[in-house]
């Protein structure tokens, strides 16, 4: 499976967060292997998993368990690039976010952006993929909230977010006074998602800067950016919208295909020639899925297997010594304790 990553103008504006918070931003990311001067090429992408390891690095050195939570920073670091200006020429949020569902690859296409209806207006949810370490909460916190901070931005409103939500239990060392600060509530945590609901008139609101000649040119680089990146490839697009509804129950290839606006028969005949069957990219997907959330200790087995879709335990259990050739539960031990097997191994010979 082709790795996860972010692009460079994303981990750069991270960065330069990270300094002007004081932070050695040089030593911490030669620390996690991420070459400092590389981000300066449009062309980088960075490694899922070294892009954790800097958020650990940089909330380890700086004490902060709240760092990046604060809206000037995301307002002014977090860096969209091109996806950006996209927005800022459409006509109001609600249309460029359905854009951004396809667009958030060029981000990063270890981030699912999902915008879904409610009665009181539209939930904008994030979640991270493809990762074989646990995603630190801070990097989730910071990308939520620069969405968030983008929505103001782009509708040059003051908005307030009917509701927070975040899957990580609330950090006791922080208490509320930064999420307050931040979203202007306190999200309710441990929950399913991390996502925000804004009312649908704040969708619909008029994007001061829509300019439809200049939408329509950052709409075609975006897409350009796609295709370079391989995005646009049917079989990708369907990976991507598996790993973002997955935890609903397995899904169908139909409900897929209507997703992605194909009809069963064309979905068909696209992966056909892309020689890959909807079920091999399923199975994929679960694996990769697999890794990330068996490396997190926090989850249950019965989470996980709910996570991945499957019906019960036993699919999980299965499934995975077909993928690692452990059980879950070994797999998992194998993952975060790699020196306690190591020494099994030697005690065993």
């Amino acid at each position: 499976m082709t790795p996860r990553t972010s692009s460079a103008a994303w981990v750069r504006g991270i960065t330069d967060m990270m300094a002007a918070e004081g932070l050695p931003a040089a030593e911490l990311c030669a620390e996690a292997g991420i070459d400092l001067a590389a981000l300066q090429l449009p062309q980088t992408r960075v490694d899922v998993d070294k892009i954790s390891r800097l958020w650990e690095l940089a909330v380890a050195r700086s004490g902060k368990v709240a760092l990046g939570l604060c809206p000037q920073l995301t307002a002014r670091y977090g860096n969209v690039d091109v996806v950006g200006y996209a927005l800022a020429s459409g006509p109001n949020l609600l249309v460029g976010f359905q854009h951004l569902t396809r667009h958030m690859a060029v981000i990063s296409d270890c981030t699912t952006f999902a915008l879904d209806h409610d009665a009181r207006g539209y939930w904008i949810s994030i979640a991270h993929i493809g990762a074989t370490r646990p995603i630190p909460r801070q990097r989730v916190e910071y990308a939520l909230l620069t969405l968030f901070t983008l929505c103001c931005w782009l509708t040059r409103r003051e908005l307030r977010p009917l509701a927070v939500e975040l899957t990580t239990p609330q950090p006791a060392a922080t208490g509320e006074a930064p999420y307050h600060v931040a979203f202007g509530m306190l999200p309710r945590f441990g929950q399913a998602a991390n996502r925000f609901l804004l009312a649908e008139a704040d969708l619909r609101a008029d994007i001061p800067t829509h300019n439809p000649s200049l939408w329509a040119l950052h709409e075609r680089l975006v897409e350009t950016e796609l295709d370079h990146l391989g995005q646009s490839l049917t079989s990708t697009r369907v990976r991507t919208e598996v790993a973002r509804i997955l935890h609903r129950g397995e899904p169908r290839r139909e409900d897929v295909a209507a997703r992605l606006h194909l009809t069963d028969r064309t979905l068909q005949r696209r992966l056909q020639a892309e020689s890959v069957s909807y079920q091999q990219l399923l199975d994929d997907t679960r694996c990769e899925l697999a890794r990330q959330y068996l490396s997190d200790e926090r989850r249950s087995l019965a989470e996980v297997a709910d996570l991945l879709g499957f019906a019960d335990q036993s699919n999980l259990f299965r499934a995975c010594k077909r993928w690692f050739g452990l059980p879950p539960g070994q797999y998992r031990a194998q993952v975060l304790y790699p020196e306690a097997e190591g020494q099994g191994s030697t005690q065993a010979a």
